[in-house]
């Protein structure tokens, strides 16, 4: 029996004084379709998921810190050993156009790979795809220590963009396999988390790397891209073994074919639940496994959804203000105050995504427990965004600015996960399993071009900017936050009302 049960809030509570009275009578949450429920089971279901938390939380967790930290990577190099002439726009000779065209590339690689990258997941092992993306991002981060002239930066920017597609898109993907949309916000936000620290442990590493400077004929930035690639390949070999795959087989697996059963065999973990949980697992996810077959007309009519234009609106705002710190955060920080060191620079940039971290930590719950209103918490979080930008420019002193980028930190938390979980809650009704792949992935890499605007128009790539402290570039992300303010209230009008 096919069934779509869905957590809603007034219609959980109502039905649990329905049946608090009677301890194992049963009740019903309806949407489209209903499914039976006891109280105990509603339990268990809770102890499961906190099982399923440990399993995969932590690989979720490291595998996007780890490819996160690329990115945050680079923003540092651009100013790692300034004082000694060692940092990589020194050594490569690098001017505004350069870094600025290199960022842009980096993104204009997601955009382009994010939806084939996330449709080939829908049809392969998940666990194993996943694998593939960080073991290859090791592998060209691993190849940036050998860079010996611009033209090597800008490729392998793009190359990086393109071999870490799908990543975002498909973590959240992954999650929809095992988590009902109620529960995912929440499971983004944990392993969304690893973004913030990454950007905070990149500040505090490269501190350290800095010191190795001129060890063997290498640079600080030299050494940190062979560990850090290294450390990631290594990883990524290890997700093999540690991910589980999709919970529940559909019919479409071959099992006949004799090359996948041996490579099964050998890097499928068992599943991670015991028989009576795996049951009710299923029972309670049932739903999520109804509409896995797909064809290119469902792509077309995803991507020709209304629906889906307000969320890429949203994310262009968010993620477009996030890269641009996360790339240009260190280059803000050091135009502010010009006395500090790159080392000093590199410190100060952890915090603000300490900061982050808090922001998804303290917020994202209650876009879970408060569906109805995600687009008011969306705005809530852009506003702190706003205030920070409007701090970081107008107030004056180099702290009170700097002050300014942990506000906007905090705010830039939950608004991420927010879009990701919404759009797979309004796509997976209508189109089933294709609707979470590529809608998550249209609204990771359209969503996108924020961060070419940020990278490739903004502060490096504007540079009669920094005399005014990068000011414009600052309002300029304002304003994209505001249209994403805007969108988040358009989505929340026509998201029940288009194609239903």
């Amino acid at each position: 029996m096919s069934v779509n049960k869905v957590y809603e809030e007034e219609n959980l509570s109502s039905n649990i004084d329905k049946v608090s009275e009677v301890e194992n009578e049963e009740y019903e949450l309806k949407n489209d379709d209903s499914v039976i429920i006891t109280p105990n089971e509603l339990k268990q279901l809770d102890k499961i998921y906190r099982k399923l938390d440990f399993r995969l939380m932590p690989a979720l967790w490291c595998m996007y810190f780890l490819t996160s930290f690329g990115s945050n990577c680079y923003g540092l190099t651009l100013t790692m050993n300034m004082q000694q002439n060692h940092s990589l726009t020194q050594v490569l000779n690098l001017n505004p156009h350069h870094t600025s065209t290199a960022s842009a590339l980096y993104y204009v690689g997601y955009i382009i790979f994010d939806v084939p990258m996330n449709l080939i997941m829908t049809k392969v092992s998940p666990q194993s795809w996943l694998s593939r993306i960080v073991i290859t991002v090791g592998l060209v981060y691993t190849c940036y220590s050998t860079l010996k002239n611009a033209g090597g930066v800008i490729a392998i920017r793009f190359i990086s963009g393109m071999v870490g597609a799908g990543t975002w898109p498909g973590l959240s993907y992954y999650v929809s396999l095992w988590y009902p949309n109620d529960r995912s916000t929440r499971r983004i936000g944990y392993y969304y988390t690893a973004a913030q620290i990454s950007a905070a442990v990149a500040g505090l590493v490269s501190a350290g790397f800095q010191k190795m400077d001129g060890i063997r004929g290498y640079t600080g930035w030299q050494w940190m891209y062979l560990v850090y690639g290294s450390i990631t390949i290594f990883v990524g070999i290890i997700l093999l073994w540690w991910l589980p795959d999709r919970p529940f087989k559909s019919s479409e697996d071959n099992s006949k074919n004799k090359i996948m059963t041996i490579y099964n065999k050998i890097f499928t973990t068992p599943h991670p639940l015991n028989e009576s949980d795996r049951e009710l697992h299923r029972k309670d996810l049932e739903h999520r496994y109804k509409l896995i077959k797909w064809t290119w007309k469902d792509v077309v009519q995803i991507i020709t959804d209304l629906r889906i234009w307000p969320i890429i609106i949203m994310y262009f705002g968010v993620v477009g203000t996030g890269f641009g710190l996360a790339v240009f955060g260190s280059t803000i920080i050091y135009a502010n105050n010009p006395s500090l060191t790159s080392i000093q620079v590199s410190l100060l940039y952890a915090p603000i995504w300490l900061f982050d971290l808090g922001g998804i930590l303290l917020i994202t719950p209650f876009a879970d427990k408060f569906k109805k209103f995600r687009p008011l918490i969306f705005s809530f979080a852009c506003l702190i965004i706003i205030c920070g930008l409007f701090v970081t420019t107008f107030a004056h002193g180099s702290w009170k600015r700097y002050g300014g980028l942990l506000i906007a930190g905090f705010g830039l938390g939950p608004t991420v996960p927010i879009c990701m979980s919404w759009s797979a809650e309004i796509f997976f009704k209508k189109y089933g399993d294709v609707g979470t792949a590529v809608s998550s992935a249209l609204v990771s890499g359209l969503g996108n071009l924020g961060s070419v605007t940020s990278t490739y128009a903004l502060y490096n790539g504007w540079p009669s900017d920094k005399a005014r402290l990068y000011r414009n570039s600052n309002m300029i992300l304002v304003l994209m936050l505001g249209i994403s303010i805007i969108a988040s209230g358009v989505c929340h009008l026509i998201k029940d009302k288009i194609r239903q």
